[in-house]
């Protein structure tokens, strides 16, 4: 599948999943798909959203809109959009969100308690938000994760940024956070990441200059 190289990667990785919980299960005395490497395709993923972006989506959706919302929770937490739509009051204690994060959390759960910014709290406290999550529908009931990124797929449209999408966010926050001066360490902990090489990217490509605080973006 050299032709196709991104699902090619994509079935070694699945794969290599299969294997992983075929050794914890003793089914197999090795993961040999950890042996296979990934083609390298050049590719970056998501777009990671610049601060003009930021700025433009927020000129077309002012504080108080459920859209202003919905970018706010990705880009101030540094979580997916599986997580941002489960959070509520019943996470916040403290000015801290705590919760697990979805992904793995069957196998290798990964418990969070990170600040709520004071960009966040603005937006929060002038939102019309859910009863039981911050972010809802138009009908006030809680997004899906595909549900939330389509429905921010469609705010960002509206905004003139067909390119931008919620994964980008997260790279945007962690990539902020690392020019503000957060190390690996600090990387790890907001974003629950387990590996350095999943928090390198960011702290390489950081331009170190000054910014009032991490994940500020004005």
């Amino acid at each position: 599948m050299a032709y196709r190289p991104e699902a090619a990667n994509q079935i070694v990785k699945l794969v290599r999943q299969v294997l992983s919980f075929a050794l914890e299960n003793d089914l197999v005395r090795r993961n040999v798909a950890r042996d296979v490497s990934y083609i390298r395709t050049g590719s970056m993923g998501s777009h990671a959203w610049s601060r003009e972006e930021v700025r433009q989506f927020e000129s077309v959706h002012p504080i108080g809109a459920m859209a202003r919302l919905a970018l706010s929770h990705p880009l101030f937490t540094g979580q997916r959009r599986a997580d941002v739509v489960g959070f509520g009051l019943q996470h916040v204690k403290d000015q801290m969100l705590h919760f697990t994060q979805t992904k793995r959390i069957k196998r290798r759960p990964v418990t969070l308690a990170i600040p709520i910014l004071p960009e966040l709290q603005k937006v929060i406290d002038t939102a019309k938000t859910g009863q039981m999550t911050f972010l809802a529908s138009k009908f006030g009931k809680p997004f899906t994760g595909s549900g939330f990124g389509n429905r921010l797929r469609k705010w960002c449209d509206v905004a003139g940024l067909p390119h931008c999408s919620a994964h980008g966010l997260r790279k945007t926050g962690a990539t902020v956070a690392a020019e503000n001066g957060a190390t690996e360490s600090q990387l790890m902990a907001i974003f629950g990441w387990k590996t350095l090489k999943q928090v390198q990217h960011y702290t390489a490509t950081a331009n170190q200059k000054s910014w009032r605080r991490p994940l500020c973006i004005s």
